[in-house]
Protein backbone atom coordinates (compact mmCIF):
# COMPACT_ATOMS: atom_id res chain seq x y z
CA UNK A 1 0.00 0.00 0.00
CA UNK A 2 1.10 3.44 -1.11
CA UNK A 3 1.10 5.96 1.52
CA UNK A 4 0.37 9.37 0.20
CA UNK A 5 -0.68 11.45 3.03
CA UNK A 6 1.15 13.63 5.79
CA UNK A 7 0.45 13.84 8.87
CA UNK A 8 -1.25 17.17 8.68
CA UNK A 9 -3.51 15.95 5.91
CA UNK A 10 -4.23 12.49 7.76
CA UNK A 11 -5.05 14.89 10.99
CA UNK A 12 -7.43 16.94 9.13
CA UNK A 13 -9.17 13.94 7.34
CA UNK A 14 -9.22 12.77 11.28
CA UNK A 15 -10.95 15.53 12.58
CA UNK A 16 -13.49 15.64 9.95
CA UNK A 17 -14.76 11.46 9.83
CA UNK A 18 -13.70 10.49 13.26
CA UNK A 19 -15.47 11.38 16.82
CA UNK A 20 -13.89 13.77 19.16
CA UNK A 21 -14.47 11.88 22.09
CA UNK A 22 -11.73 9.42 20.74
CA UNK A 23 -8.63 11.07 21.44
CA UNK A 24 -4.58 10.01 20.58
CA UNK A 25 -1.33 11.40 22.52
CA UNK A 26 0.49 12.31 19.45
CA UNK A 27 -0.36 13.67 16.43
CA UNK A 28 1.83 11.17 13.79
CA UNK A 29 0.69 8.33 11.85
CA UNK A 30 2.35 5.38 12.02
CA UNK A 31 3.06 3.40 8.94
CA UNK A 32 5.95 1.36 10.38
CA UNK A 33 6.73 -0.33 13.61
CA UNK A 34 9.58 -2.87 14.83
CA UNK A 35 10.95 -3.74 17.83
CA UNK A 36 11.01 -0.22 19.88
CA UNK A 37 10.72 2.00 17.13
CA UNK A 38 7.82 3.19 15.20
CA UNK A 39 7.71 5.06 11.80
CA UNK A 40 5.50 7.95 10.70
CA UNK A 41 4.19 8.33 7.27
CA UNK A 42 7.11 11.36 6.98
CA UNK A 43 9.61 9.05 7.87
CA UNK A 44 10.44 10.25 11.32
CA UNK A 45 11.30 7.61 13.63
CA UNK A 46 10.57 7.83 17.71
CA UNK A 47 11.08 5.66 20.43
CA UNK A 48 8.13 3.77 21.96
CA UNK A 49 8.47 3.98 25.65
CA UNK A 50 4.24 3.65 25.56
CA UNK A 51 4.48 -0.17 24.17
CA UNK A 52 0.13 0.37 22.76
CA UNK A 53 -0.24 1.43 26.48
CA UNK A 54 1.60 -2.17 27.65
CA UNK A 55 0.45 -4.00 24.75
CA UNK A 56 3.44 -4.40 22.73
CA UNK A 57 5.82 -6.43 25.68
CA UNK A 58 7.47 -8.64 22.84
CA UNK A 59 7.52 -5.83 20.39
CA UNK A 60 6.41 -4.18 17.09
CA UNK A 61 5.95 -7.01 14.38
CA UNK A 62 8.36 -9.31 15.89
CA UNK A 63 8.59 -11.82 13.64
CA UNK A 64 7.35 -15.10 14.41
CA UNK A 65 4.29 -13.06 15.91
CA UNK A 66 4.01 -11.85 12.10
CA UNK A 67 4.45 -15.63 10.80
CA UNK A 68 1.94 -16.84 12.98
CA UNK A 69 -0.75 -14.31 11.95
CA UNK A 70 -0.19 -14.69 8.36
CA UNK A 71 -0.21 -18.52 8.52
CA UNK A 72 -3.55 -18.58 10.33
CA UNK A 73 -5.41 -16.22 7.97
CA UNK A 74 -4.11 -18.68 5.09
CA UNK A 75 -6.20 -21.19 6.88
CA UNK A 76 -9.03 -19.55 8.45
CA UNK A 77 -10.22 -16.34 10.07
CA UNK A 78 -13.01 -17.25 11.71
CA UNK A 79 -15.61 -20.04 13.04
CA UNK A 80 -16.89 -18.95 16.26
CA UNK A 81 -15.64 -21.18 18.53
CA UNK A 82 -19.50 -21.60 19.70
CA UNK A 83 -19.98 -22.99 16.53
CA UNK A 84 -16.97 -25.07 15.65
CA UNK A 85 -14.20 -25.08 18.09
CA UNK A 86 -10.25 -25.30 16.49
CA UNK A 87 -7.02 -26.23 18.59
CA UNK A 88 -5.37 -22.74 19.41
CA UNK A 89 -7.89 -21.94 21.82
CA UNK A 90 -7.78 -24.93 23.19
CA UNK A 91 -3.68 -24.78 23.28
CA UNK A 92 -3.17 -21.37 24.76
CA UNK A 93 -6.05 -22.00 27.52
CA UNK A 94 -4.10 -24.49 28.68
CA UNK A 95 -0.98 -22.09 28.56
CA UNK A 96 -2.88 -19.53 30.40
CA UNK A 97 -4.02 -21.67 33.53
CA UNK A 98 -0.67 -23.13 33.90
CA UNK A 99 0.82 -19.34 33.71
CA UNK A 100 -1.42 -17.54 36.48
CA UNK A 101 -0.43 -18.20 39.79
CA UNK A 102 -1.54 -20.45 42.15
CA UNK A 103 -1.76 -24.49 42.67
CA UNK A 104 -5.07 -24.76 41.98
CA UNK A 105 -6.50 -26.45 38.83
CA UNK A 106 -7.85 -23.40 36.63
CA UNK A 107 -10.17 -23.10 33.60
CA UNK A 108 -10.20 -20.24 31.40
CA UNK A 109 -12.50 -18.17 28.90
CA UNK A 110 -11.75 -15.57 25.72
CA UNK A 111 -12.96 -12.37 24.79
CA UNK A 112 -12.17 -9.17 22.84
CA UNK A 113 -10.77 -6.62 24.95
CA UNK A 114 -9.68 -5.95 28.96
CA UNK A 115 -13.56 -4.83 29.80
CA UNK A 116 -14.72 -7.72 28.00
CA UNK A 117 -12.98 -9.56 30.37
CA UNK A 118 -13.79 -7.56 33.41
CA UNK A 119 -17.46 -8.01 32.76
CA UNK A 120 -16.86 -11.61 32.53
CA UNK A 121 -15.16 -11.78 35.69
CA UNK A 122 -17.70 -10.19 37.30
CA UNK A 123 -20.53 -12.24 36.00
CA UNK A 124 -18.91 -15.22 37.19
CA UNK A 125 -18.06 -14.59 40.34
CA UNK A 126 -21.46 -13.21 41.06
CA UNK A 127 -22.81 -16.53 39.78
CA UNK A 128 -20.36 -18.38 41.54
CA UNK A 129 -21.57 -16.57 44.86
CA UNK A 130 -24.84 -15.75 43.94
CA UNK A 131 -24.39 -11.88 45.94
CA UNK A 132 -24.34 -8.73 43.76
CA UNK A 133 -21.87 -6.74 45.41
CA UNK A 134 -18.30 -6.09 43.57
CA UNK A 135 -15.61 -3.66 45.90
CA UNK A 136 -13.34 -1.91 43.65
CA UNK A 137 -10.70 0.80 44.27
CA UNK A 138 -9.60 4.71 44.23
CA UNK A 139 -8.20 5.02 41.40
CA UNK A 140 -8.44 2.04 39.67
CA UNK A 141 -9.43 1.26 35.84
CA UNK A 142 -11.12 -1.17 34.69
CA UNK A 143 -12.15 0.29 31.66
CA UNK A 144 -15.05 1.73 29.44
CA UNK A 145 -18.13 -0.09 29.24
CA UNK A 146 -21.01 0.51 31.52
CA UNK A 147 -19.99 -1.76 33.78
CA UNK A 148 -15.83 -1.09 33.32
CA UNK A 149 -16.49 2.80 33.77
CA UNK A 150 -18.78 2.09 36.80
CA UNK A 151 -15.92 0.32 38.48
CA UNK A 152 -13.20 2.54 37.15
CA UNK A 153 -12.89 5.37 39.52
CA UNK A 154 -11.77 8.56 37.37
CA UNK A 155 -14.62 10.75 36.48
CA UNK A 156 -12.73 13.17 34.43
CA UNK A 157 -12.62 11.98 31.55
CA UNK A 158 -13.42 8.30 31.89
CA UNK A 159 -16.82 8.72 33.73
CA UNK A 160 -17.97 12.50 33.40
CA UNK A 161 -21.73 12.72 31.71
CA UNK A 162 -21.47 8.77 30.65
CA UNK A 163 -23.83 7.70 33.50
CA UNK A 164 -26.05 6.50 35.15
CA UNK A 165 -23.56 3.95 36.32
CA UNK A 166 -24.25 -0.29 37.04
CA UNK A 167 -25.64 -0.70 40.46
CA UNK A 168 -23.74 -2.52 43.97
CA UNK A 169 -20.04 -1.38 43.19
CA UNK A 170 -18.58 0.55 46.41
CA UNK A 171 -15.22 1.80 46.32
CA UNK A 172 -12.53 1.74 49.17
CA UNK A 173 -9.61 3.25 49.28
CA UNK A 174 -6.37 1.58 47.87
CA UNK A 175 -2.60 1.18 49.31
CA UNK A 176 -1.46 4.39 48.39
CA UNK A 177 1.76 4.79 50.58
CA UNK A 178 3.11 7.87 48.80
CA UNK A 179 -0.13 9.37 49.43
CA UNK A 180 -1.42 7.10 52.45
CA UNK A 181 -5.95 7.94 52.44
CA UNK A 182 -5.22 7.15 56.41
CA UNK A 183 -2.22 9.10 56.90
CA UNK A 184 -0.11 6.81 57.74
CA UNK A 185 3.42 5.70 56.88
CA UNK A 186 4.90 2.29 55.86
CA UNK A 187 5.98 -0.13 57.53
CA UNK A 188 4.66 1.38 60.90
CA UNK A 189 1.15 1.67 59.83
CA UNK A 190 0.81 -2.47 59.45
CA UNK A 191 -0.53 -2.29 56.23
CA UNK A 192 -3.81 -0.70 58.08
CA UNK A 193 -5.26 -0.16 54.64
CA UNK A 194 -5.82 -3.63 54.06
CA UNK A 195 -7.47 -3.70 57.54
CA UNK A 196 -10.08 -1.48 56.13
CA UNK A 197 -11.65 -4.17 54.57
CA UNK A 198 -13.25 -5.54 57.59
CA UNK A 199 -14.31 -2.08 58.77
CA UNK A 200 -15.81 -1.59 54.99
CA UNK A 201 -18.08 -5.04 55.50
CA UNK A 202 -19.65 -3.41 58.41
CA UNK A 203 -20.05 0.12 57.15
CA UNK A 204 -20.73 0.44 53.30
CA UNK A 205 -21.58 -3.24 52.06
CA UNK A 206 -22.02 -6.40 54.21
CA UNK A 207 -19.43 -9.14 53.36
CA UNK A 208 -22.49 -11.79 52.81
CA UNK A 209 -23.61 -9.52 49.93
CA UNK A 210 -20.66 -9.03 48.44
CA UNK A 211 -19.27 -10.97 45.53
CA UNK A 212 -15.70 -10.39 45.04
CA UNK A 213 -13.28 -7.42 45.07
CA UNK A 214 -11.57 -6.82 42.10
CA UNK A 215 -8.25 -5.38 42.02
CA UNK A 216 -5.30 -4.06 39.75
CA UNK A 217 -1.57 -5.45 41.34
CA UNK A 218 0.01 -2.49 40.10
CA UNK A 219 -3.15 0.45 39.39
CA UNK A 220 -1.77 1.17 36.14
CA UNK A 221 -4.21 4.12 34.95
CA UNK A 222 -4.11 5.36 38.35
CA UNK A 223 -0.49 6.04 38.46
CA UNK A 224 1.74 3.21 39.24
CA UNK A 225 0.46 2.53 42.55
CA UNK A 226 2.47 -0.15 43.78
CA UNK A 227 1.12 -1.68 47.20
CA UNK A 228 3.34 -3.57 49.67
CA UNK A 229 3.58 -6.78 49.42
CA UNK A 230 1.60 -7.83 52.61
CA UNK A 231 -1.32 -6.11 51.30
CA UNK A 232 -2.55 -8.57 48.79
CA UNK A 233 -1.95 -10.99 51.18
CA UNK A 234 -4.02 -9.81 54.31
CA UNK A 235 -6.61 -8.60 51.47
CA UNK A 236 -7.06 -12.05 50.37
CA UNK A 237 -7.22 -13.50 54.31
CA UNK A 238 -9.90 -11.39 54.92
CA UNK A 239 -11.54 -12.31 51.81
CA UNK A 240 -11.51 -15.96 52.28
CA UNK A 241 -12.66 -15.30 55.60
CA UNK A 242 -16.15 -14.43 54.18
CA UNK A 243 -16.17 -15.99 51.42
CA UNK A 244 -15.88 -13.01 49.34
CA UNK A 245 -13.34 -13.63 45.74
CA UNK A 246 -10.53 -11.55 44.79
CA UNK A 247 -10.34 -10.56 40.88
CA UNK A 248 -7.30 -10.03 40.12
CA UNK A 249 -7.06 -7.76 36.93
CA UNK A 250 -3.55 -8.32 35.52
CA UNK A 251 -4.83 -6.49 31.88
CA UNK A 252 -1.78 -3.94 32.54
CA UNK A 253 0.31 -5.73 34.30
CA UNK A 254 0.47 -9.48 33.24
CA UNK A 255 2.38 -11.32 30.30
CA UNK A 256 5.62 -10.32 31.44
CA UNK A 257 5.18 -6.85 32.54
CA UNK A 258 6.81 -7.00 35.76
CA UNK A 259 9.21 -8.92 35.02
CA UNK A 260 6.45 -11.89 36.38
CA UNK A 261 4.46 -13.88 33.95
CA UNK A 262 1.65 -12.20 36.16
CA UNK A 263 2.61 -9.92 38.73
CA UNK A 264 0.50 -11.61 41.89
CA UNK A 265 3.26 -13.80 41.35
CA UNK A 266 5.63 -11.15 43.32
CA UNK A 267 3.04 -10.98 46.29
CA UNK A 268 2.73 -14.39 46.31
CA UNK A 269 -1.33 -14.61 46.60
CA UNK A 270 -3.65 -16.95 44.15
CA UNK A 271 -6.44 -15.08 42.91
CA UNK A 272 -9.39 -16.61 42.43
CA UNK A 273 -10.03 -15.30 39.35
CA UNK A 274 -7.56 -13.02 36.76
CA UNK A 275 -8.26 -10.80 33.74
CA UNK A 276 -5.49 -10.57 31.10
CA UNK A 277 -5.61 -8.56 28.00
CA UNK A 278 -2.99 -6.03 26.71
CA UNK A 279 0.17 -8.20 25.46
CA UNK A 280 -1.26 -11.71 25.76
CA UNK A 281 -1.51 -10.93 21.95
CA UNK A 282 0.72 -8.65 20.51
CA UNK A 283 -1.41 -6.30 19.31
CA UNK A 284 -4.63 -8.87 18.02
CA UNK A 285 -7.95 -8.53 20.10
CA UNK A 286 -7.59 -10.97 22.70
CA UNK A 287 -8.41 -10.61 26.67
CA UNK A 288 -9.05 -13.90 28.97
CA UNK A 289 -10.70 -14.60 32.13
CA UNK A 290 -8.71 -17.21 34.14
CA UNK A 291 -9.74 -18.72 37.18
CA UNK A 292 -10.27 -21.63 39.57
CA UNK A 293 -11.96 -24.57 38.19
CA UNK A 294 -14.61 -24.85 40.48
CA UNK A 295 -15.85 -21.17 39.84
CA UNK A 296 -15.60 -21.00 35.78
CA UNK A 297 -17.35 -24.03 35.80
CA UNK A 298 -20.41 -23.07 37.91
CA UNK A 299 -21.77 -21.23 34.87
CA UNK A 300 -23.90 -22.95 33.18
CA UNK A 301 -23.58 -23.81 29.26
CA UNK A 302 -23.90 -20.59 27.32
CA UNK A 303 -24.01 -18.36 30.05
CA UNK A 304 -20.58 -16.81 29.48
CA UNK A 305 -18.92 -16.54 25.53
CA UNK A 306 -18.99 -14.20 22.62
CA UNK A 307 -19.23 -14.65 18.88
CA UNK A 308 -15.34 -13.30 18.83
CA UNK A 309 -13.91 -14.52 22.17
CA UNK A 310 -10.74 -16.30 21.27
CA UNK A 311 -10.62 -15.76 17.12
CA UNK A 312 -8.00 -18.17 15.57
CA UNK A 313 -5.79 -15.78 14.83
CA UNK A 314 -5.18 -13.60 17.73
CA UNK A 315 -4.84 -16.83 19.47
CA UNK A 316 -2.12 -17.66 17.33
CA UNK A 317 -0.45 -14.64 17.76
CA UNK A 318 -0.63 -15.11 22.11
CA UNK A 319 0.96 -18.34 21.21
CA UNK A 320 3.95 -16.79 19.36
CA UNK A 321 4.04 -14.46 22.38
CA UNK A 322 4.26 -17.48 24.56
CA UNK A 323 7.25 -19.20 22.47
CA UNK A 324 8.81 -15.86 22.35
CA UNK A 325 8.51 -14.88 26.17
CA UNK A 326 9.88 -18.48 27.08
CA UNK A 327 12.41 -18.72 23.97
CA UNK A 328 14.48 -14.67 24.02
CA UNK A 329 14.06 -15.58 28.32
CA UNK A 330 11.60 -12.00 28.12
CA UNK A 331 11.34 -12.35 32.28
CA UNK A 332 14.86 -12.15 32.97
CA UNK A 333 14.95 -9.67 30.59
CA UNK A 334 12.62 -7.45 32.12
CA UNK A 335 13.81 -8.12 35.34
CA UNK A 336 17.34 -6.53 34.40
CA UNK A 337 15.66 -3.81 32.26
CA UNK A 338 13.61 -2.82 35.68
CA UNK A 339 16.80 -2.92 38.09
CA UNK A 340 18.48 -0.19 35.12
CA UNK A 341 15.19 1.61 35.09
CA UNK A 342 15.17 1.74 39.23
CA UNK A 343 18.42 2.66 39.75
CA UNK A 344 18.54 5.08 36.67
CA UNK A 345 15.38 6.54 37.90
CA UNK A 346 16.65 7.42 41.91
CA UNK A 347 19.39 8.68 40.62
CA UNK A 348 17.42 10.89 38.77
CA UNK A 349 15.63 12.17 42.11
CA UNK A 350 18.88 12.77 43.58
CA UNK A 351 19.49 15.28 40.68
CA UNK A 352 15.79 16.48 40.42
CA UNK A 353 14.09 17.99 43.14
CA UNK A 354 10.55 17.80 40.70
CA UNK A 355 10.45 14.16 41.44
CA UNK A 356 8.73 13.41 43.98
CA UNK A 357 8.66 9.13 44.19
CA UNK A 358 9.79 6.47 41.98
CA UNK A 359 7.90 2.99 42.03
CA UNK A 360 6.62 -0.27 40.10
CA UNK A 361 7.54 -3.49 39.76
CA UNK A 362 10.07 -4.50 37.41
CA UNK A 363 10.02 -2.40 34.28
CA UNK A 364 6.31 -1.42 35.13
CA UNK A 365 8.01 1.88 36.63
CA UNK A 366 6.86 5.35 37.03
CA UNK A 367 8.15 8.54 38.11
CA UNK A 368 5.37 10.99 40.23
CA UNK A 369 6.47 14.64 39.72
CA UNK A 370 5.40 17.35 42.67
CA UNK A 371 6.48 20.71 42.59
CA UNK A 372 7.56 20.38 46.03
CA UNK A 373 8.44 17.22 48.27
CA UNK A 374 7.05 18.44 51.39
CA UNK A 375 3.47 19.06 50.14
CA UNK A 376 3.32 16.65 47.66
CA UNK A 377 1.66 19.35 44.74
CA UNK A 378 1.32 17.36 41.80
CA UNK A 379 3.15 19.06 39.25
CA UNK A 380 0.63 18.16 36.30
CA UNK A 381 1.71 21.22 34.35
CA UNK A 382 5.21 20.20 34.11
CA UNK A 383 4.44 16.58 33.15
CA UNK A 384 2.56 17.51 30.37
CA UNK A 385 5.58 19.75 29.06
CA UNK A 386 7.82 17.06 29.83
CA UNK A 387 5.83 14.28 28.44
CA UNK A 388 5.41 17.37 24.89
CA UNK A 389 9.65 17.61 25.14
CA UNK A 390 10.20 13.60 24.88
CA UNK A 391 7.85 13.78 21.74
CA UNK A 392 9.78 16.67 20.13
CA UNK A 393 12.68 14.67 20.79
CA UNK A 394 11.70 11.23 19.34
CA UNK A 395 10.19 9.13 22.64
CA UNK A 396 6.77 8.61 23.21
CA UNK A 397 6.11 8.35 26.60
CA UNK A 398 2.96 8.63 28.50
CA UNK A 399 1.35 10.40 31.59
CA UNK A 400 -0.92 8.74 34.10
CA UNK A 401 -2.72 9.13 37.78
CA UNK A 402 -5.28 11.10 39.11
CA UNK A 403 -3.55 14.82 38.29
CA UNK A 404 -1.64 13.25 35.37
CA UNK A 405 1.76 14.14 37.33
CA UNK A 406 2.61 10.34 36.87
CA UNK A 407 5.26 10.07 33.85
CA UNK A 408 4.72 5.58 33.36
CA UNK A 409 7.37 3.53 31.75
CA UNK A 410 5.89 0.80 29.11
CA UNK A 411 8.92 0.43 26.85
CA UNK A 412 8.60 -3.09 24.89
CA UNK A 413 10.79 -6.00 26.72
CA UNK A 414 12.97 -6.66 23.64
CA UNK A 415 13.93 -3.17 23.36
CA UNK A 416 17.97 -2.45 22.56
CA UNK A 417 20.18 -1.12 25.09
CA UNK A 418 21.10 1.62 22.48
CA UNK A 419 17.24 2.53 22.25
CA UNK A 420 16.88 2.33 26.26
CA UNK A 421 19.79 4.47 26.95
CA UNK A 422 18.53 7.11 24.47
CA UNK A 423 15.25 7.33 25.66
CA UNK A 424 16.64 7.81 29.26
CA UNK A 425 19.03 10.51 28.01
CA UNK A 426 15.91 12.29 26.48
CA UNK A 427 14.04 12.01 29.67
CA UNK A 428 16.91 13.47 31.47
CA UNK A 429 17.15 16.60 29.38
CA UNK A 430 13.52 17.29 29.41
CA UNK A 431 13.58 17.17 33.28
CA UNK A 432 16.41 19.77 33.12
CA UNK A 433 14.42 21.92 30.48
CA UNK A 434 11.25 21.90 32.55
CA UNK A 435 12.88 23.16 35.38
CA UNK A 436 14.38 25.89 33.10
Amino acid sequence: MTISHTNASLQELRNTFIAKGISSATQNYIVHGQGAILVDVEGNEFIDFAGGIAVMNVGHSHPKVVKAIKDQADKFTHTCFMVSPYESSVILAEKLCRAVPGDSPKAAMFANSGAEAVENAVKIARYHTQRPAIIAFDNGFHGRTLLGMTLTSKIKPYKYCLGPFAPEVYRMPFANCYRCPFNKEYPGCGVACADHLEYFFINHVAAEQTAAIIIEPIQGEGGFITPPKEYFQKLKAICEKNNVLMIADEIQTGIGRTGHMFAMEYYGVEADLTTTAKSLAAGMPLSAVVGKKEIMDSVHPSGIGGTYGGNPIACEAALAVFDIIESEDLLERAKGLGNELNKTFLSFQEEHEIIGDVRGIGPMIAMELVQDRQTKTPASAETKALVNYCYENGLIVLACGAHGNVLRFLMPLVITDEQLHKGINIINDGLSAIKG
